[in-house]
């Protein structure tokens, strides 16, 4: 019992000594959130605001410098990654020196219980409030950050015009009524040189080769291999057709044609896309005879000029490309 006895005694002499040193604690500072806001005085960085909005301005011009890239040069992937690409650099740029050189910055640390009471969250609301101090321009930002955001969603948004096969048209391509057929070299194509059974590849005389639409598969068929509709009745002199040499289906390029060697147990013409294996019969109008393309080849009409030349007698009737692609389905 002598021992539990010495044992209280001192947890009680522990207990007296420190209330003793608690009675005698200088009182504690006082936060730094709790000080007023009005009496900080933290001046403005003018030229801090002026370049941030400078680089909001500037990414939002690259925003909708965007949307007009994808608009006019649509398959320019180069130019519409730097606008993109540049436009996200410079909001990070301004967001850095928004944080760096216009919000008011402050370090410190301040012990705070596991829940938060009344008391402190007032003193949170104040300090957040602070963060707004020094800031002179604030109609500036807010526009500058207005435009800069308009012009991201806007960007952001312009890939979905791409969604509907009947939204606005915008592809585009180098054929008009005119325009003489020339093979990769550059030499153009005598009508009577097409052979029956083989395989043109041709391109616009002083077109550009690169350009999506180009590209042309022509061949030659016998009479009764042709059954065109009726609206196409003169598409296709001394039985040379040609056709888009994009495949509706996924925009690859269609390189491989099919022609019978034993018309009895073979299958007609047919040129097929190599990436997905659509097929499309050239004696047709293009139809869809196998494969996941949604619609048929569509077909260029041509003449033949007075020197025995081939030249296109006119536009596709039709956009060309995969048919997600804001692609217009001819009825003809």
């Amino acid at each position: 019992m002598s021992r539990v006895g010495k044992a209280l005694g001192a947890l009680v002499a522990l207990r007296a000594l420190w209330r003793g040193a608690a009675r005698h604690d200088p009182p504690p500072t006082p936060p730094e959130s709790d000080i007023d806001p009005s009496e900080r005085n933290v001046p403005a960085n003018r030229r801090a605001e002026t370049l941030v909005a400078v680089l909001l301005v500037l990414a939002a011009l690259l925003g909708f410098a965007f949307t007009a890239i994808y608009v006019l040069l649509q398959t320019n992937t180069q130019l519409l990654g730097l606008a993109i690409g540049g436009m996200l650099a410079l909001l990070a740029a301004a967001a850095i020196v928004a944080g760096k050189f216009v919000v008011v910055q402050e370090t410190h640390v301040e012990e705070r219980a596991a829940l938060l009471v009344e008391e402190q969250a007032e003193d949170l609301a104040r300090t957040i409030e602070a963060g707004g101090e020094g800031i002179s321009r604030r109609a500036l930002l807010a526009g500058a950050g207005g435009v800069a955001g308009a012009a991201a969603l806007t960007a952001a948004a312009t890939p979905l015009a791409s969604l509907g096969p009947r939204l606005h048209r915008i592809h585009t391509t180098p054929w008009r009524a005119g325009v003489r057929l020339v093979d990769d070299q550059g030499r153009p194509y005598p009508a009577d040189e097409i052979q029956v059974g083989t395989f043109y590849t041709a391109l616009p005389e002083h077109g550009d080769p690169e350009n999506f639409g180009s590209g042309l598969v022509v061949v030659r068929l016998l009479p009764s291999q042709i059954h065109l509709p009726a609206a196409r009745a003169g598409w296709a002199p001394q039985g040379i057709l040609a056709y888009s040499k994009i495949c509706p289906h996924a925009g690859c390029a269609i390189s491989l044609y099919r022609y019978p060697t034993n018309q009895p147990t073979s299958a007609g013409p047919a040129f097929t896309c190599p990436c997905h294996y659509s097929s499309f019969s050239p004696g047709d109008g293009g139809r869809l005879i196998f494969g996941p393309a949604g619609r048929a080849l569509p077909q260029l009409p041509l003449t033949i000029d007075a020197q025995g030349y081939l030249r296109a007698a006119g536009p596709f009737h039709e956009d060309i490309g995969p048919s997600w692609w804001n692609v217009h389905r001819s009825e003809s």
